[in-house]
């Protein structure tokens, strides 16, 4: 893009392009997206709103983030390896999103970005498969987090009233009615930060890649059981295999309107991630116990685990604990202003 064009079209968006991302509520299916697996995710209404004026040059610019932030050269990047030619802008932040709440506030914030920087060179983003790729690459080779693709197609994908259930090896989707009745999905911050980079969830990747190499197979999606591999990865692929049922069980309970059905899935699918994943950690079991006190029928450990969020269900009735926030389905990642 030359220079003319560039004054020309900032004077006619004073204001910029704008694009928002939601954050996202991971119903069930958690560790399951890099095994190949089933996951049931949700975008939620908080999320992450990028603005981009475009400037003359090829600078880029994003005041308010601190140096060395990896997120906005990993995603001008990535997008210009993908043939997107990013022009020289000045981008503007801003989310209602906790960071190191377990909400995904990285994956927002690299789809956020994509869409309007994408808008700005006057490209179409990647559809929704392909562009999730591109910012799981963003988190991985630039922030050095290894996610899988769950955050970014639940952000992308999104739909009001409805979860979403993924299939990660197909990677096909289909959307599943999150009509809860008389019932609250709520979230609760457990008060212990965590950095996927910084954590365990590298070495639980790892520890899977291990076990479906031991087991001779692409990924543990195949696996059957665990029998005969050393601890914990013998623990490991359970959890993965029980984790896969539960995410179908859990659409059968929404299809019947059973919340009791849905809330033992919450249940059995958090003992299942602090005993046989081992994600959780004591600040994260006081904020399940706070939610069981306060009424909830199911809870569990929400997102990458090593603290973050938990996730739970309340009847109608029931007073929510102090700090907790309900939680639903809401629409996906769109612009909100383009160039005209």
């Amino acid at each position: 893009m030359d220079g003319p064009a560039v004054v020309g079209w900032a004077s006619m968006n004073p204001h910029g392009i704008r694009a928002f991302a939601p954050g996202r509520v991971n119903l069930i299916g958690e560790h399951t997206d890099y095994n190949d697996g089933l996951c049931l995710p949700f975008a939620i209404e908080r999320g992450v709103t990028v603005t981009v004026r475009l400037q003359d040059g090829d600078a880029i610019s994003a005041p308010g983030l601190p140096d060395g932030d990896p997120y906005v050269p990993g995603t001008v990047s990535e997008l210009r390896a993908a043939g997107i030619p990013v022009p020289g802008c000045s981008i503007e932040i801003a989310s209602d999103l906790p960071q190191g709440s377990g909400l995904s506030s990285s994956a927002a914030l690299c789809v956020a970005l994509s869409l309007a920087l994408s808008a700005a060179a006057g490209a179409e983003p990647p559809p929704p498969a392909e562009l999730a790729r591109l910012c799981s690459r963003v988190e991985s080779e630039h922030a050095g987090a290894h996610t899988g693709l769950l955050d970014q197609l639940a952000s992308l994908l999104g739909e009001e009233g409805r979860a979403v259930r993924i299939d990660m090896r197909e990677l096909d989707w289909q959307p599943v009615a999150l009509d809860l009745g008389d019932h609250t999905l709520a979230v609760l911050d457990s008060g212990a930060s965590r950095s996927l980079a910084e954590s365990g969830y590298n070495e639980r990747r790892d520890e899977c890649r291990r076990a479906a190499e031991l087991l001779g197979l692409e990924s543990l999606r195949d696996a059957s059981d665990g029998i005969g591999l050393p601890e914990p990865l013998g623990r490991r692929v359970r959890h993965v295999i029980t984790e896969n049922q539960r995410v179908d069980a859990a659409v059968a309970a929404l299809e019947a309107s059973d919340p009791a059905a849905l809330a033992e899935l919450l249940d059995l699918s958090h003992a299942s991630l602090r005993d046989d994943y081992e994600v959780s950690v004591p600040e994260v079991e006081r904020a399940i116990a706070a939610c069981r006190e306060a009424g909830a029928l199911g809870a569990r450990i929400m997102g990458g685990g090593f603290g973050g969020s938990v996730l739970a269900l309340f009847a109608h009735s029931a007073k929510l604990p102090d700090g907790a926030t309900p939680v639903s389905a809401g629409p996906g990642a769109r612009l909100l202003s383009a160039p005209r």
